[in-house]
């Protein structure tokens, strides 16, 4: 069962990001880039990183939808269809080979899941046993994106902040 939904929703993230790639139309495009955010904030929560899920969800499925879709119906009719030109040759062989040598290279990547992985042996116990006594949260993820990954956490708010104002002032209207 578990191997079934993974293969769906891979095929659903495949077939939506083509979809998205391959469509004239802006509309269809906006949408279907939705549906592709949408599909990839389940796979998110699927492999148990629900912060990053409801992120995803949100800012990609909600937010990104909206300031496309508000873009889009501020421009003429006659610029909502994509004009350009057939992908070049080299790239019909180039990408597919890079995604062989991607899936190649995922052989050495550890087990999902795998307690002696690096990242669970080597950084996670230190977290895990020390959240409490140095931030005094019960709750280690609140620790680690508060105490441990604070100035990380402020600077990917900032970023988001700062993509904010940059969407409202592109998208303000002028007085005329």
């Amino acid at each position: 069962m578990t191997i079934a939904v993974e293969i769906v929703l891979l095929i659903l993230l495949l077939v939506t990001a083509a979809g998205a790639i391959l469509v004239k139309d802006l509309m269809s495009a906006i949408l279907l880039l939705g549906t592709y955010s949408f599909f990839l904030s389940l796979v998110w929560a699927w492999l148990g990183a629900v912060d990053v899920a409801f992120v995803e969800a949100v800012v990609g499925a909600g937010l990104a939808t909206v300031l496309f879709l508000v873009t889009l119906f501020g421009t003429a009719p006659k610029d909502s269809r994509l004009r350009r030109p057939p992908p070049p040759i080299a790239a019909l062989f180039a990408l597919p080979l890079l995604g062989i040598l991607l899936l190649y290279a995922a052989n050495d990547l550890p087990e999902f899941g795998d307690p002696n992985s690096p990242a669970s042996s080597h950084i996670s116990p230190i977290y895990l046993e020390n959240s409490f006594q140095d931030s005094h949260t019960p709750n280690v993820v609140t620790s680690v994106l508060m105490d441990y990954r604070s100035l990380d956490t402020m600077v990917e708010t900032v970023v988001i902040f700062t993509a904010g104002i940059a969407c409202a002032l592109l998208l303000r209207r002028k007085a005329s």
